[in-house]
Formats: C-alpha cells, sequence, structure tokens
C-alpha cells in the first residue's frame, strides 16, 4: 500500500495530509494543536499526530510532498523587486537574509524538520507540487466529477494568481494563469488592511460587513484599482498598492482617493467602511461573474471546481452557482493554503505515480470530518482528573436532552468525533444555539465569541427540510454557499426599522429564524444529513421534535483570536472563560 504525506507550511494555515492509496485518511492544519491560529510554521504537531493515529512509523510512508516550488517563488521576488529597484529595498532586505538561510534550502530544511520527528524520513522521498496545481488537485480529485473546469483563485503562489485547469479522470492540464502582481485575492486583502482588519484571516470579516452598506465606491474601484475585461482576465493598477515591494498592502495614494485613512483596528466601524466593504464586495463578485460566463462559453463541461482563497467567500460562490454558466459548483472545503497539503498528496497519487481517479457519486472528503477524535473513555478520563463534575448518558439520551437544553434557550458545546478540516466548524467542534431567539446573534457574538456584534451565524438544517425554509435545492455539506430565506418565513419589517442604517439594522426581526437571518436575509448554509454525521444529524431531528424548527445555529467553538477548539482541554477551557451554559464532550455534560 501506498502512504503519501501531503505538507502545507510557512505562509499561513500549516497542514498536513495522509492518503493510502489515494484514500484520504487524515488531514488536521497545524494551528489546532499550537493553539496558534492560522499558524505558519512546520506542521510537526500535524505529523506525528497523522502517525500516532494511523499506528504508523516514519518507515512506511512512501512519499513526502510539499504544497510548492520555493525556487520559483524566489525567482518572482527577485524579478519583482529587479523590476521595481529603488523602492521596496526595506522589504528587500528584510527577505533576502530568510531565503538565504532557510527557503533556498527547503528540501533540506523539511529533511531536517521531519527527522526532527523521525530519523527514518529520507530526502528521497520528498517531492515538490506547485501552490495552484496543489490547489486544483485539491478541488478536482475528490470531488463528485470525473470531468471538470477547475477554477484557482487566491493572493498568489509562485507566479499564479488565478489559473484556469481541465480536470479529466486521473489528469489535471492547466490553460492558462493570470500571473502577480494582477490579484483578486489581493485586491480583497488590500482593502480587508484598510478596514483595519487581519490580512489572511480577516477577509470573511468584509464580507460579513458588506450587507450593511452599499457598493458607492464600485465605480472608483474600477475606474483606479482594477479593470475587468471582456475575456475574463484583469489587471490591478499597481500606482495605488504596496504589497509588491512594501510593507504594508496599500499606499498613501490609495487613502487619498477614498479620502480617508486606513481603519485603525478596533476603532469605530462607520457607514463608509460598510459602503467600501459593500463595493469591494461587488468588484470580486462581477470579476468572477465575468469570468466563469467566458470560461463557460470556453469549455464543454457542466462541472465546475474552486479553489484557492477567494473559494472561501461562500457569497460570490452562491452567485457563481446562481449564474447558470455551469450545472455543477463542488469548492473544496480547505480551499486555502490548509488545503494544499491534500492537494499535493493527491497530486503525486494521481499525476506523478499515474494512478487511477476513481468513479463516485460523491465527494471523497468523508464530511470533512478528517481530524483528532477522543473516545468516551478518553473524556471521562479527562473530566475525573480535573475533578470536574459531569453526568454521563447514553447516545440517544444525550441527543435528547442537549435538544432540550437549546430548546430553553441555552448556548451549548459541541465536542463529537473527528475533528473538521478547513475553517467552518460542521457539527464536530461547534457552539450551538436556537436560531429563534431574536437577541442569539448578538448574544453569542459579545458574549461567547468576544467578537464584532455584525458577524453572521450560519445554520444547519436538516438536508430534507431545506427547500421549505431556504432558496435552495440539493445540498451544501461545507458552509460554502449562501441562500436566501423563504418569503413564507420572513417577517414585515415597519416603516421605522426601514430607515435604520448601519450596525443598527442588526436589531431588526426579520424572520422566524433571526440568529442565523442576515441582514440582506440571506444566510450561510450547512446541510446535514446521516451519512457522515449522524449524531449531529439527529441531535437536529430532534430539536425539530421539540419545536418544529429543523435548524440549528452553528457557529465554530472558539472565541476570538483562537483557532477552534481540538482536545477536550481546549473546548474545556473555552467552556469555562465564555458564558456557554453546557458543554456536551461525546455523551457527557457539564454545566455551569
Amino acid at each position: 500500500m501506498s502512504k503519501i504525506l501531503g505538507i502545507s507550511a510557512f505562509y499561513h494555515d500549516s497542514s498536513a495530509c495522509l492518503l493510502e492509496d489515494g484514500k484520504i485518511l487524515t488531514a488536521v492544519q497545524e494551528e489546532r494543536f499550537s493553539r496558534v491560529k492560522h499558524d505558519q510554521s512546520f506542521p510537526a504537531q500535524s505529523i506525528e499526530f497523522i502517525l500516532e493515529d494511523n499506528n504508523l512509523s516514519a518507515k512506511e510512508i512512501d512519499y513526502v510532498t510539499f504544497y510548492e516550488k520555493p525556487f520559483l517563488k524566489f525567482e518572482r521576488l527577485i524579478e519583482t523587486y529587479i523590476e521595481n529597484a529603488p523602492r521596496g529595498f526595506n522589504s528587500f532586505r528584510k527577505a533576502m537574509p530568510i531565503w538565504v538561510k532557510e527557503k533556498l534550502y527547503q528540501k533540506q530544511f523539511l529533511l531536517k524538520s521531519l527527522q526532527d520527528i523521525s530519523s527514518s524520513f529520507s530526502e528521497k522521498e520528498i517531492l515538490f507540487s506547485e501552490h495552484h496545481l496543489s490547489h486544483a488537485a485539491s478541488a478536482f480529485y475528490p470531488s463528485p466529477f470525473n470531468e471538470a473546469l477547475i477554477l484557482t483563485i487566491d493572493g498568489v503562489g509562485e507566479w499564479a494568481t488565478t489559473s484556469v485547469a481541465l480536470g479529466e479522470e486521473n489528469k489535471i492540464d492547466l490553460i492558462k494563469e493570470i500571473h502577480f502582481p494582477h490579484s483578486l485575492g489581493l485586491l480583497y486583502s488590500a482593502f480587508t488592511y484598510y478596514l483595519g482588519f487581519k490580512v489572511n484571516g480577516g477577509e470573511y470579516k468584509v464580507m460579513g460587513l458588506a450587507p450593511y452598506g452599499e457598493p458607492k465606491y464600485k465605480g472608483l474601484i474600477l475606474d483606479n484599482l482594477v479593470e475587468i475585461k471582456n475575456d475574463g482576465s484583469f489587471g490591478l493598477n499597481q500606482d495605488f498598492f504596496n504589497y509588491s515591494t512594501g510593507l504594508t498592502m496599500v499606499n498613501e495614494k490609495f487613502c487619498k482617493l477614498f479620502s480617508k485613512p486606513e481603519r485603525k483596528p478596533e476603532s469605530e466601524l462607520l457607514q463608509f467602511h460598510m459602503d467600501i466593504a459593500a463595493s469591494v464586495q461587488s468588484v470580486t463578485e462581477e470579476a468572477l461573474l465575468k469570468m466563469v460566463t467566458v470560461l463557460s462559453t470556453e469549455h464543454n463541461t457542466q462541472n465546475l471546481c474552486l479553489a484557492g482563497g477567494v473559494a472561501l467567500n461562500c457569497v460570490a460562490n452562491s452567485k457563481i452557482l446562481n449564474s447558470g454558466s455551469f450545472k455543477n459548483v463542488w469548492v473544496q472545503p480547505a480551499a486555502g493554503d490548509a488545503g494544499g497539503s491534500l492537494g499535493a498528496a493527491l497530486a503525486t497519487w494521481h499525476i506523478h505515480l499515474d494512478r487511477p481517479n476513481q468513479k463516485k457519486d460523491s465527494d471523497t472528503m468523508s464530511g470533512s470530518y478528517l481530524g483528532p477524535s477522543y473516545s468516551q473513555n478518553d473524556i471521562e478520563t479527562y473530566l475525573n482528573e480535573k475533578g470536574i463534575n459531569f453526568t454521563s448518558h447514553n447516545e440517544a439520551e444525550i441527543v435528547v436532552r442537549t435538544a432540550k437544553l437549546l430548546s430553553e434557550g441555552k448556548a451549548v458545546g459541541w465536542f463529537q468525533g473527528k475533528m473538521e478540516y478547513g475553517p467552518r466548524a460542521l457539527g464536530s467542534r461547534s457552539i450551538l444555539a436556537d436560531p429563534r431567539y431574536s437577541e442569539m446573534q448578538e448574544n453569542l457574538n459579545l458574549k461567547v465569541k468576544f467578537r464584532e456584534s455584525f458577524r453572521p451565524f450560519a445554520p444547519s438544517i436538516l438536508e430534507e427540510d431545506l427547500s421549505d425554509w431556504f432558496e435552495m435545492q440539493g445540498s451544501s455539506p461545507y458552509m460554502l454557499f449562501v441562500a436566501q430565506v423563504k418569503k413564507e418565513k420572513l417577517l414585515k419589517v415597519s416603516d421605522e426599522d426601514k430607515k435604520i442604517s448601519g450596525l443598527g439594522r442588526l436589531k431588526i426581526h426579520r424572520s422566524k429564524i433571526p440568529a442565523v437571518t442576515h441582514i440582506d436575509y440571506s444566510a450561510r448554509v450547512q446541510t446535514v444529513n446521516g451519512t457522515y454525521n449522524n449524531k449531529y444529524y439527529e441531535l437536529i431531528k430532534a430539536f425539530k421534535k421539540l419545536t418544529g424548527c429543523p435548524i440549528l445555529v452553528n457557529t465554530s467553538f472558539n472565541i476570538r483570536g483562537e483557532p477552534i477548539v481540538c482536545t477536550p482541554h481546549d473546548a474545556y477551557t473555552c467552556f469555562k472563560d465564555t458564558n456557554l451554559d453546557y458543554l456536551v464532550m461525546e455523551n457527557c455534560i457539564i454545566s455551569k
């Protein structure tokens, strides 16, 4: 049996994964073990977990594949600095010592890091994929399709920022690319930076803020910053950006264009900032829609696969799906750099080793439940050692009891089974609540998550009830698409409430499920069936039996600035330090 270890590291969201004869056994992110959000370091703890969890020695690993090619990235850095010299000297001065010391010798650095885990790792088995090939492979090979167009859009890999490929059986053929510095991902990140949020982490805040504003600055952006061309390509005017050679994303000219300086982190969000968010979201959607419309006319396929960080923009994904350019759209749930390790391993199996892509009826991500799990005995042992009071029940009882607590308005930490791979909590490491309570969104944001009040929460809904509550057909298991709440579930908004602007709109009651209805009447939907997470499915069914509502609020089990909880200790610590009412770990209930 061939075992392949994939690795993504050194930029953000480091990860590792294991394939056995092409099957995904385990995929994990380093941040979950290190507790450093978006951890970029070598994923040593992830690899150690993979070996231990699968009862493997390093000798049994046939190939180790890194998700990008460092020499190509170095080439891009050098050419960019030469092209812009003498601008960017400070950035050059800071970057080069790291490259000369570590990154130019990445194979040796990887080998040393692997041998720190086990001396049995050898240089012979280390391979390198390309960044966008890794993304494309992560999207195509686990998808339900045996042929598809693959669109990868992110900040930047080695050179590519956008790439189009055709996947057929076990082959991926690159068709065309857009190269750095022209990047939709970096455009979005530039506005993330301008709005006072963290780059490579705060982009989803911009997406969540956008519905509170109007795209008043869209014309200004299209006239000055980005050109969307008729062939679906685009270009960015580098006169306004600083990311090529500087230490910031935007320059003074960018700020002058919008007549305001960058927002300081944690300062007040003004209507201006909401309008800026709405504007860049609208521009991004227009660029993506133009791209997929053109591509659909050029290629004879009904299937589209998406990957890269921009593919985590679920609002844009839904615009693509609803445009009808492609009948079927599948997005890799770990679409960002965390998914690079998986793509690198899959590219090794299918392309390097020329192994077939098996025909399938559904995707092969196992619901993205690919991480650590803890048994009932593990959890009881931990709780007893710490002297924590708990009650233990059988599985049927735990489902009924938890559903009742939720129906009474309690906020519950839900810790079950294998941890999710990717940025979304999908019912294994989740905070759950009743969506019918109008105050629930604000309470969870401010009292439990300790984050901005405007941030929306997602609904987990029984798959069979989806079309009764949302304008959506099919399934959305990975929370990567949005849908409008059905009109018959909406509440009438008074004339007085319609006059409210800005974040004040958060308090308006819009639907029968206000805690998961965003101010534009949309929701980031997760459909749940019994295939991969039956316990969560049964919980929602029990909640429906009590309330008539087949939906729960689902948000990631963490507080602001921390990764999703991984271990029972992480879960209990988060529970203890927040205003959560109950913690349910496997079949144990802990209360305050």
